[in-house]
C-alpha cells in the first residue's frame, strides 16, 4: 500500500455497502430485466420459486414455460432447460402426496396380509382408499399430466406422456374396481407410483439445479453498489498538490446499475470491484480466481485493468470506469456460459432420439404384455398390473437426464478453470484432435525480446556486462534496450549511472559511464567503429545467428568486452504443454509469420513436430486446410484476432489470452489466462466429459434393455414379477444413478500438476 493508501486505511476498513447480488440480470444489465418477451428460462424460473405468493400459480407459471417451450423447440426431451426451476414444487408435491398416500398403504389388504399387520375398521373405512388415492393422483399425479400435453401436441411423446399414460391406466382401473368389486383394487400400487415419480423428479431436479449454478455464482460476484467519487471531490483532489489526506475526498454510494464509462470509483480493500476499469490510484493485490482460474492474487498498481466482480485485496484502488452492464467482461462470461448449457451436444442429440423412439417401444411392449397376459391368463388386475409397470418402468428419465447434466456440469467447471465454451459440440470433439496449431508469437513465446544467451570476455563477468548494457541502454525506448534493462531487473543487477547519451541510429547507442566510453550494438555497430571481434565472442554470434537470434554487442574503449544474444523468449508452460499433448498422442505444429531459420530454432527448442514459417496472416487458414486434407482433426490455438481465419477453419478453435475479449466470434472456446498448458486442461476435460457421458448412455439405455422385458413377465414362469412400484423405484434408482455418475465428473482433477509435464502448478477451481 501506497503512503496516500496508508493515511486513509481506517477509513477504507468497514465497506459501507457491498453486498451480493442475486439476481443477475439486474446486476450486470445495471437496469430492470426488459427483454421484450425473450425469457430466459432459468433465471425467471428461479424468480418464480422466489417470488410467488401463490404456489398453485407459481405451479402454472413452470408448467407454462415448459409448455412454451416445447412449442419452440418442438423437442420433449430438454431435461436440462425443461426442469430448472421444478425443485420446489416437486419436493413440496411429494411430501404432502407421500403424508396423504400413509392412509392408503395402511387400509390396503393386500399390506397388511404381505405384512402381518391390521388396522381398525370403523363405518366408512372402505372409502379411504379410494378417496385419498383420488387426491394423491389430482395433486401429485396431474402436473404429469398437464407437462404431457406440450409433447403430444407438437408429436414429440416422451417421458411426461408415458408417465401420464401409467398414472392414468393405474387409476382409472382402479375407479373400475370400486363398481365392479369383483375386480381387485389398484389404488396403493398408484400411489407409490406417483409419489416415487414425484421423489425421482426431486432428486433430479436437485442435481440439475447444482449443475447449473455457474450463472448464480457469476451474478454473486457482482456487488449492488459502488462508492462513486463526486466530481468535486475529483477537482479538490487534482488541485491537491499532495493529495494529502481522505477528507476532502467525497464519496456517494449508488446502485452499480447508475455507474457510466468514465466515472470514478473507490474499490475499498475486501470489496468487489464494481465494473471494468483502469486503476488510477492505489496499489493492491486482487482476486481474479473467479474469473481467470488463477488462484494467486494478481498484483495492480495505475494503469492495470481490473474486472467487474474481482475482489479487491488488502489496498484501496481508485478506479475509472471503461465498462458498464452488458460491456463487462463478466456479463459476457456469463452469456457465453449460458449459451453453452442451453446448447446440445451431438451425444445429447442422439439421446434425445433415442428417448423419443423408446416412447413407441414402451407402447409398442405394454401392448404385446396386455395381449399376452390376457390370452394366457384371461384379462383381469394383473394384465394391468403388467401394463402399468412396463410404462413406468420404460420411462426415458435416465436417458433424458444422461447427457444435460454432464453438459451443465462440464460447462461450470470448464467456467471456473478459465476455459470459456461458445460451441457444445466442438468442446466434445476436443478429445477426438489428432493435431493441434500453435502460433507461435504470444502463444508460445512471449511476444517480446529478452536475453537468451551471454559471452563475455575473460576480463569481466556476466552481472558486469549486464549492468553496463543497462545503463547505455536506460534512456533508450528500442524493445532491445527494454530486453536488457527487464534482463539486469530480474537479476538484480545494480547499474551504474550513465551520461551524454546518443543514439547512432542504425548502429546503436552510446553512453559514458564513469570515464569510460561504451557503446551497445549490432554488427553494424563494429563496422561503423572498424572493430575486430575476438574469436570466442564471433563463435557466440556463429551460433546465435544458426538459431535465428539476434547479437547485441558491448564495446567499451573501443573494445569488444560481451555479445548477447536476444530472441523471442520461449514461455516456461510451452514446454511443458508439447510434452504433455505428445503424452496424448496429439501432433503440435507451431505457425508463424518468422523466417525459416526463427521458426526452426524454436521448434527444435520445443520439439514441435511440423513447422509452418514466413506464413502471412491471410494464408494461416490454408496451412490448417494442409493438415485437415491429410485426414487429421485439426485445433488451431491463436489470439482470436490476427488468426480469425484459422480459428474459424480449424475444427476446434482456441482463443487463449483473450479473458477480456470475450466476444471472440471466431473461436469455439475461449482460454482466459494466456496460458498454453490450457490446451492440455482443455483436452483432459473434454475426454473426461465425454466419458461420463458414454457411461451416462450405456447405463440408461441398457437399464431399458434389461428392464422392460423384466417388467413385461418374461420371468413370471419361475415366480419373479414386478410390481408398478417396484417399477418406478427401479426407474427412480437409474435416475439417481445416472445423476450421482455425473457429479463424478466434479472430482476430474484440473490443476495444472495433473497435465502431463506440469510438476507443480496452482490447483484447479472446482465446479461449484
Amino acid at each position: 500500500m501506497n503512503n496516500h493508501d496508508h493515511n486513509r486505511s481506517t477509513d477504507d476498513e468497514n465497506p459501507p455497502g457491498n453486498r451480493p447480488n442475486r439476481d443477475h440480470r439486474s446486476t450486470v444489465d445495471g437496469e430492470p430485466d426488459n427483454t421484450d418477451g425473450k425469457s430466459e428460462p432459468q433465471v425467471e424460473q428461479s424468480l418464480v420459486e422466489e417470488k410467488a405468493t401463490d404456489a398453485d400459480e407459481a405451479e402454472r407459471t413452470i408448467e407454462d414455460e415448459h409448455e412454451h417451450r416445447m412449442d419452440h423447440e418442438g423437442d420433449g426431451h430438454d431435461h436440462g432447460g425443461m426442469h430448472e426451476g421444478h425443485e420446489a414444487m416437486f419436493r413440496r408435491r411429494f411430501f404432502i402426496s407421500t403424508l396423504l398416500s400413509i392412509p392408503v398403504l395402511l387400509y390396503s389388504e393386500m399390506l397388511q396380509e404381505w405384512l402381518g399387520f391390521s388396522v381398525p375398521a370403523f363405518p366408512g373405512s372402505e372409502w379411504i382408499n379410494p378417496v385419498f388415492a383420488v387426491i394423491v393422483f389430482g395433486y401429485g399425479g396431474v402436473p404429469f399430466l398437464r407437462m404431457a400435453v406440450p409433447e403430444l401436441r407438437n408429436r414429440s411423446p416422451g417421458m411426461m406422456t408415458l408417465i401420464s399414460m401409467a398414472i392414468s391406466v393405474a387409476f382409472v382401473y382402479s375407479l373400475a374396481s370400486v363398481v365392479l368389486p369383483t375386480q381387485s383394487a389398484f389404488f396403493w400400487e398408484l400411489v407409490t407410483l406417483i409419489d416415487i415419480m414425484l421423489l425421482g423428479h426431486w432428486i433430479e431436479m436437485r442435481s440439475v439445479r447444482r449443475a447449473q449454478s455457474a450463472l448464480d455464482e457469476l451474478a454473486q460476484l457482482m456487488p449492488d453498489t459502488a462508492e462513486r467519487i463526486t466530481d468535486d471531490a475529483d477537482s479538490a483532489e487534482r488541485g491537491s498538490a499532495g493529495h494529502s489526506g481522505a477528507a476532502a475526498e467525497k464519496t456517494e454510494e449508488v446502485p452499480v446499475g447508475d455507474l457510466s464509462e468514465g466515472d470514478l470509483v473507490l474499490v475499498r480493500p475486501g470489496t468487489s470491484v464494481p465494473a471494468d476499469g483502469v486503476v488510477e490510484e492505489g496499489d493492491s493485490d486482487v482476486n481474479e480466481s473467479m474469473i481467470t482460474g488463477e488462484s494467486m492474487p494478481v498484483s495492480k498498481e495505475p494503469g492495470d485493468e481490473v474486472i467487474g466482480g474481482t475482489i479487491n485485496g488488502d489496498g484501496s484502488l481508485r478506479v475509472r470506469i471503461e465498462a458498464t452492464g452488458e460491456e463487462t467482461t463478466l456479463a459476457g462470461i456469463m452469456r457465453l456460459v449460458e449459451e453453452a448449457q442451453g446448447s446440445k451436444s451431438q451425444t445429447q442429440v442422439l439421446a434425445d432420439r433415442a428417448a423419443g423412439w423408446l416412447f413407441y417401444v414402451a407402447v409398442a411392449a405394454a401392448a404385446v404384455t396386455a395381449v399376452g397376459w390376457t390370452v394366457a391368463v384371461s384379462f383381469d388386475a394383473a394384465v394391468i398390473e403388467r401394463v402399468v409397470t412396463v410404462l413406468v418402468i420404460a420411462c426415458p428419465h435416465a436417458l433424458g437426464l444422461a447427457i444435460p447434466l454432464v453438459v451443465a456440469i462440464n460447462t461450470s467447471l470448464a467456467a471456473r478453470n478459465g476455459m470459456l465454451v461458445r460451441d457444445r459440440i466442438a468442446m466434445e470433439e476436443a478429445r477426438n484432435l489428432d493435431a493441434i496449431i500453435f502460433d507461435k508469437t504470444g502463444t508460445l513465446t512471449e511476444g517480446e525480446h529478452g536475453v537468451v544467451g551471454t559471452e563475455t570476455v575473460s576480463s569481466i563477468d556476466e552481472e558486469e556486462a549486464l549492468a553496463l548494457a543497462a545503463a547505455v541502454e536506460g534512456d533508450s525506448e528500442h524493445m532491445i534496450a527494454r530486453a536488457i534493462r527487464e534482463a539486469a531487473a530480474e537479476r538484480g543487477v545494480s547499474v551504474p549511472e550513465s551520461e551524454d547519451f546518443e543514439a547512432m541510429k542504425g548502429r546503436g547507442v552510446r553512453a559514458r559511464i564513469t570515464g569510460d566510453e561504451v557503446y551497445v550494438g549490432g554488427p553494424n555497430l563494429l563496422t561503423h567503429l572498424d572493430i575486430d571481434v575476438r574469436s570466442d565472442l564471433q563463435r557466440f554470434a556463429d551460433e546465435a545467428g544458426e538459431n535465428g537470434q539476434t547479437v547485441v554487442y558491448v564495446v567499451r574503449n573501443e573494445e569488444p568486452i560481451a555479445a548477447f544474444a536476444m530472441a523471442d523468449v520461449i514461455r516456461d508452460e510451452s514446454y511443458r504443454v508439447v510434452e504433455a499433448l505428445h503424452e496424448l498422442d496429439i501432433e503440435v505444429a507451431m505457425l508463424t509469420g518468422d523466417s525459416r531459420d526463427v521458426a526452426d530454432a524454436v521448434a527444435n527448442e520445443l520439439g514441435i513436430d511440423t513447422v509452418f514459417a514466413e506464413v502471412l496472416p491471410e494464408d494461416k487458414d490454408e496451412k490448417v486446410q494442409e493438415l485437415q486434407n491429410q485426414g487429421k482433426f485439426v485445433a488451431m490455438v491463436g489470439d482470436g484476432v490476427n488468426d480469425a481465419p484459422a480459428l474459424t477453419r480449424a475444427n476446434v478453435g482456441i482463443a487463449i489470452g483473450s479473458g477480456t475479449d470475450v466476444a471472440v466470434q471466431s473461436a469455439d472456446v475461449i482460454l482466459v489466462q494466456n496460458n498454453p498448458m490450457d490446451v492440455a486442461r482443455l483436452v483432459k476435460l473434454s475426454k473426461a466429459s465425454y466419458r461420463k457421458m458414454q457411461e451416462n448412455i450405456v447405463w440408461a439405455a441398457g437399464y431399458n434393455v434389461f428392464a422392460i422385458p423384466l417388467a413385461a413377465g418374461v420371468l413370471a414362469p419361475i415366480g419373479i414379477l414386478l410390481s408398478p412400484a417396484v417399477g418406478a423405484l427401479l426407474m427412480s434408482l437409474s435416475t439417481v444413478i445416472v445423476a450421482i455418475n455425473a457429479q463424478l465428473l466434479r472430482r476430474v482433477d484440473l490443476s495444472l500438476s495433473s497435465v502431463p509435464g506440469m510438476p507443480t502448478a496452482p490447483d484447479a477451481q472446482p465446479a461449484d
